[in-house]
């Protein structure tokens, strides 16, 4: 079965409603893997995106995917190959930071449903014409903010959005309560201190803090 991008952009956004923050985790050790999923879903936020901008982010992958109550994600998808590794790693949903058609046709044959990346209205309307209408606004703060969002939703209100990017505990709230969005993305729940101090109940924490956003 090939995935459309009807049933993925579905998929996505049912992943989405789980959490108003999904955690943007970047891994250096692999030894944190597991404790730090564990943390995060204890908090409240079972959605895990793990970018692969680290030589261990596949195997985490792995690791995390055996976490209960978890479903990790694979996020930085800017290639095909990305798409084929993170599946057999046992992602569950990927994330990229913006879009080709390569990208999202591997994603659909490889049944990986995928959050693709938009900044503008006319990214937006090219990604909405394929069929995905829930879609990754990034970078979030770079271009705009919330009132550039919010701007876009105007004339495009089928369209929801998971802005990510210079998101943090300050401004989330202004994200949330717009209408064309359902969820964003942070890293601050994972902070890098707290993973190399093994600091797993500060990082509950902060992802209980999280959940409690809207």
């Amino acid at each position: 079965m090939t995935l459309t991008a009807m049933q993925a952009s579905r998929h996505t956004r049912g992943i989405c409603a789980r959490a108003p923050i999904i955690p943007v985790l970047v891994i250096h050790d692999i030894a944190h893997a597991r404790p730090l999923a564990e943390a995060l879903v204890a908090g409240g936020l079972p959605a895990l995106e793990v970018t692969l901008r680290t030589p261990v982010a596949l195997e985490a992958i792995r690791i995390m995917a055996e976490v209960s109550g978890g479903i990790v994600g694979a996020g930085t998808l800017v290639t095909p190959e990305d798409v084929r590794a993170a599946r057999v790693a046992g992602a569950r949903f990927g994330v990229s930071p913006g879009a080709t058609d390569r990208l999202l046709d591997a994603c659909e044959a490889h049944d990986l449903p995928t959050l693709p990346g938009a900044a503008t209205a006319t990214e937006a309307m090219r990604l909405l014409e394929r069929g995905y209408d829930m879609l990754k606004f990034f970078p979030a703060e770079a271009s705009g903010g919330a009132a550039a969002l919010k701007a876009i939703g105007a004339p495009l209100p089928q369209i929801t959005f998971c802005p990510t990017g210079g998101v943090t505990p300050a401004n989330a709230a202004s994200y949330l309560a717009l209408p064309n969005v359902l969820c964003a993305g942070g890293s601050w729940v994972a902070p890098a201190d707290l993973m190399a101090a093994g600091d797993w109940a500060k990082i509950e924490a902060l992802a209980r803090a999280a959940r409690a956003l809207s």
